[in-house]
């Protein structure tokens, strides 16, 4: 509702699970009048169609040199390979929120025999595309970045481009299917995406 009907001072919001960070113009606006306004939003929220989900399939290649906490995570939930290959892709995911990096889409819930702590200390660099499990949280690096999810699989999928009229391939209320892809798949389809 505030995307639609944009409010002269607000500068940018920041959704996350259960909250919404509201960036204003603190020269244009005082704290209490953004407030006021907020309310009345609140007051007609019930009033409000969301859109029907898309569902978007995201294409994943499991364990090797693509998920390299894919063994451990399987050892760690007492699984075969196939179990959590299976487990993982038998779920639609909910887009929550975006953040961390442009692009990097919240996604839940995972079944609970996945969930899984992030680990002790994070990579320095983890390759874009990877499929990654923290808690009972999953998502897709778009970047090459540090992170400290454990991960399972890539994807050739690219999840944010800026040459695209929706820089970020999710958006938040999509649904998310993964879809395993063997190693030789994931290269056809690498090609496909760049």
């Amino acid at each position: 509702m505030l995307q639609q009907e944009a409010v002269a001072g607000v500068r940018n919001l920041h959704p996350g699970y259960c909250s919404l960070l509201v960036k204003f113009d603190a020269l244009r606006m005082r704290h209490e009048d953004v407030e006021a306004i907020l309310r009345q939003y609140l007051e007609r929220l019930e009033k409000i169609e969301l859109p029907d989900a898309r569902l978007v399939e995201i294409p994943v290649c499991y364990g090797g040199e693509f998920g390299p906490d894919f063994t451990e995570v399987a050892a760690l939930r007492g699984m075969t390979a196939k179990q959590v290959i299976e487990l993982h892709a038998s779920v639609e995911y909910l887009v929550y929120f975006l953040g961390f990096v442009p692009g990097f889409a919240y996604l839940g819930e995972l079944p609970e025999a996945l969930v899984t702590p992030r680990l002790a200390a994070p990579r320095r660099r983890v390759p874009a595309g990877s499929v990654g499990i923290a808690g009972n949280q999953t998502g897709v690096y778009p970047f090459a970045t540090p992170g400290g999810w454990r991960l399972l699989g890539r994807t050739p999928a690219k999840m944010f481009q800026a040459d695209r009229d929706e820089l970020s391939l999710l958006s938040i209320g999509d649904r998310v299917r993964f879809v395993p892809i063997s190693a030789e798949r994931f290269g056809a389809l690498e090609k496909e995406w760049t």
